[in-house]
């Protein structure tokens, strides 16, 4: 899920940082990084389970998969170079490393939120027009901020009629539960914690949104030009790992277990969570989403709330400068400095069976 922070003097000696760190005969090195997310513990388990190291030493490269566990600071560091790749959403991929210059691809998209992201209010019987007037804790200018947004749309509100109170993931649970703000804007298993915690009643989630907040695996397009087999590997170790806990078998039950443990929850908990996500466990999935005909809009809408929250620069026109492009030759913004690429041919390859 999931922001944008202000970002300078980060890119003296990227390219040195992102180039494989092994040299001489050794195996080329990658790092990538991932955050507590439902939709993003399939990393985690892919890399303590082997699966990442058998798609690397198929692909002969060596993959070391970082927890990190503040969502914004693994941008952050990707960002700076110090990973080849992160996962992130659609929105924090584009007003962070994209607004700060760096090319990025959307190599893997790998569910959208569907109910995973949701606005909570203290007390019971509660209703979007209830939020006028409160503090609402959020992590600002995240996908938790365009959630609002566009919450306070089907409310008919602004959102001067809200005071908003920044609040990283990894405090949030338990700034609102100690008492701090009358709402949350949050994700899963963040957004779980606090159900079960306090007394809230949710007004609004992604569900009402859905297909607008895409979770995604995004790597330097420096890297993947230059090493294509980190592509590959990251590509096939993710289907492999989507297509296990996708079983409704033991075997699937207990990859999600596993899921489920590292995520601080019951494996029932784990399964509504994932509930919550539109999950594409084959790569046939993923390819067509990524390649539809309402992406270029959806990322259009996307970055019209950055360009209002100043998010791609102060001039309120961010794809004056940025491009993204997309299959088939589609850009949007500015076709000469595309610096956001949904590029589906690794899920291709994937759903072609021949990575």
């Amino acid at each position: 899920m999931r922001t944008r922070v202000l970002l300078a003097c980060l890119f003296s000696g990227l390219l040195f940082s992102l180039a494989p760190t092994a040299f001489a005969a050794e195996k080329p090195s990658f790092k990538v990084c991932w955050s507590i997310f439902a939709g993003w513990m399939p990393w985690g388990y892919a890399a303590s389970e082997g699966i990442v190291k058998k798609w690397g030493d198929k692909y002969g490269i060596d993959i070391q998969v970082d927890e990190v566990p503040d969502y914004v600071n693994s941008i952050e560091r990707y960002t700076s170079g110090e990973y080849a790749g992160c996962a992130m959403t659609n929105m924090d991929a584009l007003t962070i490393p994209v607004a700060a210059g760096v090319d990025s691809t959307a190599l893997i998209v790998g569910d959208f939120s569907d109910g995973a992201d949701g606005i909570l209010i203290r007390g019971a019987n509660r209703s979007l027009r209830d939020l006028k007037g409160k503090t609402i804790l959020l992590v600002e200018n995240s996908v938790s901020h365009y959630l609002l947004s566009r919450a306070l749309e089907w409310a008919l509100l602004k959102e001067s009629d809200v005071t908003i109170q920044n609040v990283s993931d990894k405090d949030i649970v338990k700034a609102f539960v100690s008492g701090q703000g009358d709402a949350v804007i949050t994700w899963n298993p963040l957004l779980a914690d606090i159900k079960r915690q306090a007394e809230v009643d949710q007004v609004f989630s992604s569900h009402y949104i859905p297909g607008e907040i895409v979770d995604l695996m995004v790597v330097n397009s420096q890297v993947l030009a230059s090493h294509p087999e980190l592509g590959k590997a990251l590509t096939g170790a993710w289907f492999e790992t989507q297509r296990l806990m996708g079983l409704p078998t033991a075997e699937g039950a207990a990859a999600r277990a596993k899921m489920a443990a590292a995520a601080g929850t019951t494996p029932e908990d784990f399964d509504e969570q994932l509930d919550t996500l539109r999950s594409f466990y084959a790569p046939r999935y993923a390819l067509a989403f990524a390649t539809g005909s309402k992406m270029p809009e959806l990322m259009r809408r996307v970055a019209g709330f950055a360009d209002a929250h100043q998010l791609l620069g102060s001039e309120g026109n961010g794809l004056a400068r940025i491009g993204i492009s997309f299959s088939e030759g589609r850009v949007i913004g500015n076709r000469d400095k595309v610096l956001l690429r949904f590029d589906p041919i690794y899920l291709q390859m994937a759903d072609d069976k021949s990575l």
